[in-house]
């Protein structure tokens, strides 16, 4: 099927991608891409039906006001010229107004595009286009259990069956329950070929006694190659890598006009002597759109819908050097709160929320007794784009329940705390 798309040209505006969600939101794919693109490079676009010239206050780099080129305008597809600047900001095309969705919705008229964005099409469409590039080879996944990989697992298993191979590393830092829901969905329910890899002593006692938060992360990334290299090596035959990359981690990478946000990378940092080709099937997708995906294939939505999770995992959530008793006190109090969450209704409405136990200690007392034990932090936040956040106003009879049942069922804690600071002055994680 071939899919008609709209091109946001990225002239500076702050709200690329929420232009690009819109027009998919609306019924077309649509993708952002740099001012200076080729007016060659945009007509051999298979399906484009029109260009969103998207202007705003980035517009200035170097001292000189960016443009696209203007044999664009001489292509025959029709353009929306418009601008995002704030009052002050050099701008030569229309502002943006109020009514912008409106205001899309007749471009799509004007444009022809045919509104046939939906899962439904996505899946059929990828399928198609996973068995042309990978056929008869087989294809290897590290599947962490987050959104992104088991979807990419799913939609894998669909295309090529067991031509895929899939690889789950126990660290020993993942969400209680976590590695027994990856093995029972992929493994007994769609029938993967699963590689279950207990690899928690491996981990912690690299971890043991190291504090600093990068020099964990690093130990944890670099530990975590090493076990997905030794049992890449002990399959044959396979050529092909399965990413979950995602269309994020494309665009903020940057463009002309954009800092990147972060480096895109999935499975980064494989020796170069395992060569293999990407299959990359959710790059076109915004995260809404890889949960939509994931729900389309048939997965739990206790895994569809996961919240963002760390790379390290719980590491930095045992905020200095990893112990086993204060890794469990974080695993244990993270599932109670994420089951009150759920109880009142605020799984779906809280950005994120989970667990963090400091290396300290305080003094408490408990069947009479003094105790000389740790406090557990809450955590609740609400995020559009993660770079600025606010808390979570909860209800005061759900933080006691809360309470009430870390003190309760936890064994080695004896305080709880509700953790009250906006991104910025601090950030989302601890560590």
């Amino acid at each position: 099927m071939i899919q008609h798309m709209i091109a946001v040209l990225d002239l500076g505006s702050p709200e690329n991608t929420r232009i690009a969600r819109e027009i998919r939101a609306l019924g077309v794919y649509s993708e952002i891409h740099p001012h200076d693109i080729a007016p060659d490079a945009l007509k051999a676009m298979q399906g484009i039906r029109g260009i969103i010239l998207n202007g705003g206050e980035n517009r200035v780099v170097d001292g000189k006001c960016v443009d696209v080129d203007p044999a664009i305008y001489d292509l025959g597809i029709p353009i929306l010229a418009v601008d995002h600047s704030s009052p002050g900001h050099p701008a030569d095309y229309p502002a943006w107004p109020e009514e912008d969705s409106e205001v899309l919705d007749q471009f799509l008229h004007t444009c022809k595009a045919e509104r046939n964005w939906n899962m439904d099409n996505f899946i059929a469409d990828q399928i198609e286009l996973l068995r042309k590039q990978i056929g008869q080879r087989k294809v290897l996944l590290a599947l962490s259990g987050g959104v992104d990989s088991s979807v990419v697992a799913a939609l894998l298993l669909k295309a090529v069956g067991d031509r895929l191979t899939c690889v789950h590393v126990n660290h020993g830092l993942l969400r209680k329950g976590e590695p027994e829901q990856v093995v029972r969905v992929f493994r007994k329910e769609m029938g993967a070929n699963l590689i279950y890899v207990d690899a928690v002593d491996r981990f912690l006692d690299k971890l043991a006694g190291v504090s600093d938060p990068e020099q964990k992360r690093k130990i944890i990334g670099k530990e975590f190659i090493r076990v997905f290299e030794e049992e890449a090596r002990k399959l044959e035959g396979i050529e092909l890598l399965g990413q979950g990359t995602i269309y994020p981690d494309i665009v903020e990478s940057g463009t002309k006009t954009q800092k990147s946000i972060k480096s895109h990378h999935n499975v980064g940092g494989l020796p170069e002597d395992l060569k293999f080709e990407l299959v990359e099937p959710l790059k076109q997708l915004f995260k809404d759109e890889v949960r939509a995906c994931g729900k389309a294939l048939g997965l739990p939505d206790d895994m569809v819908y996961r919240q963002p999770f760390p790379g390290p995992g719980l590491g930095v959530r045992c905020l200095g050097a990893i112990t086993r008793d204060r890794l469990e006190i974080v695993r244990e109090s993270d599932q109670i709160l994420r089951e009150e969450f759920k109880n009142a209704g605020l799984q779906g409405k809280v950005w994120q929320y989970f667990t963090v136990v400091p290396d300290f200690k305080s003094v408490g007392v408990r069947d009479g007794k003094r105790t000389f034990d740790y406090p557990v932090i809450l955590r609740a936040v609400n995020t559009v784009d993660a770079m600025t956040a606010s808390v979570e106003q909860v209800d005061w009879p759900v933080l006691s329940r809360i309470t009430e049942r870390i003190l309760r069922e936890v064994p080695g804690c004896n305080r709880v705390l509700y953790d009250l600071s906006p991104k910025p002055v601090a950030t989302i994680e601890w560590e």
